[in-house]
């Protein structure tokens, strides 16, 4: 089983790591907040955890232009 990382904003695939090598803490999952886990963390059916996160290229796009954090979607 692994954990995926894709960009929240684009839905870029940013890499995956084997599960079995890293813990929560880690990969400092351990410190989010109840909410802020169901915002960033998905888990499916078969184990896999996918990890909602900001790439380079968005977070440049969203610092140079901060409106765009008021859309919904502001990056696709």
């Amino acid at each position: 089983m692994a954990i995926h990382y894709v960009c929240r904003h684009c839905r870029t695939f940013l890499g995956s790591i084997d599960r079995s090598t890293a813990t929560e803490i880690q990969l400092g999952l351990h410190s989010l907040t109840p909410a802020e886990r169901r915002e960033i963390i998905a888990y499916d059916s078969d184990g896999e955890i996918t990890v909602k996160v900001t790439c380079n290229y968005c977070k440049e796009a969203l610092d140079n232009n901060p409106e765009l954090s008021l859309l919904a979607s502001p990056l696709q």
